[in-house]
């Protein structure tokens, strides 16, 4: 069975996306399993191009057929932010990221507090260099205070309007059927099928 290496430390990421490809014809295995303790670089513009660089720089390293994604949270009161730098918007935990969301949203009604995930997941090949990408989006609103204990980074504040709920008050099958993740890797899935 080929060997399909998932491109990240995010260990909440990583258990996901394993559950989200479950059963499919390919190993999975992770950076540690792959021996590569770099840090992968992310200095794209754009979660394609975040993605791109992290596929590219792990599948190049290993030699193997490599998946990443990248995904953030956009929230249009914000105008995007905090986007493709969402995990590293300010420093610190994923709680003190959500705190800055929230101060700065302090205030701000209910209908200015649009807000959407999105993911890019991208499959690097490197035996031909080849690169295919697929996008994913998640609508909803910021939670005017963390809600449920489930989930990770923004998912306390994220009320996801499928599941109607924020994405940490739902169960990970639930969460896993209508998240911007999930959307990208079911068509990353039919093409790994």
């Amino acid at each position: 069975m080929p060997k399909l290496l998932i491109a990240t430390k995010n260990k909440g990421k990583l258990i996901e996306i394993q559950n989200l490809l479950e059963n499919i014809p390919h190993q999975l295995v992770d950076l540690g399993d792959a021996g590569i303790t770099d840090d992968i670089p992310e200095t794209g513009a754009t979660f394609e191009e975040n993605a791109i660089q992290k596929a590219r720089f792990a599948g190049l390293k290993s030699g193997l057929l490599t998946l990443a994604d990248d995904s953030g949270l956009e929230i249009e009161y914000l105008e995007g932010r905090p986007g493709v730098k969402s995990a590293r918007y300010v420093p610190g935990t994923d709680n003190d990221r959500v705190n800055q969301v929230l101060k700065e949203l302090k205030g701000v009604p209910t209908e200015k507090r649009n807000a959407k995930f999105v993911a890019v997941v991208a499959l690097f090949d490197p035996r031909d260099n080849s690169v295919k990408t697929w996008r994913g989006e998640s609508l909803g609103t910021i939670a005017d205070v963390p809600r449920g204990s489930r989930g990770f980074g923004y998912d306390p504040i994220f009320y996801n309007f499928d599941i109607r709920k924020t994405n940490a008050q739902a169960t990970a099958r639930e969460k896993n059927q209508v998240s911007h993740r999930a959307r990208a890797l079911r068509q990353a899935r039919i093409f790994l099928e």
